[in-house]
């Protein structure tokens, strides 16, 4: 590991990061990128930043950002915040919104 980012308790379910973490997970980090340029879900900007973030971390560091690839990448559930709505017969039904934790990990390619 070279170097990492982490957001927590971003408003978006795991489930759906997960759908977007699939598609860049051990692409070199200027390809998921612009996979995320192109792409038309929510999670992209959250994991664009945190993206940025991992590289701006790699440069401090000493490293560029054409010789690095995203190694690990992990979405986890966090906290729910417990909601009630209005039901039939003056009920309160659950609602849950979820939360994320995401954390990228780049590391050196091995040519």
């Amino acid at each position: 590991m070279i170097a990492q980012a982490q957001g927590k308790f971003i408003r978006l379910a795991p489930m759906k990061v997960c759908l977007v973490m699939d598609l860049i997970r051990g692409k070199n980090v200027e390809k998921a990128e612009a996979i995320l340029i192109n792409l038309n879900k929510r999670p992209k900007e959250h994991l664009l930043k945190l993206l940025k973030s991992a590289v701006a971390n790699a440069r401090v560091k000493g490293f560029s950002g054409q010789q690095l690839y995203i190694s690990k990448l992990i979405c986890n559930p966090g906290p729910r915040w417990k909601r009630f709505k209005a039901a039939a017969f003056g009920r309160a039904a659950p609602i849950l919104k979820r939360t994320s934790h995401i954390k990228i990990e780049l590391d050196v390619k091995k040519t």
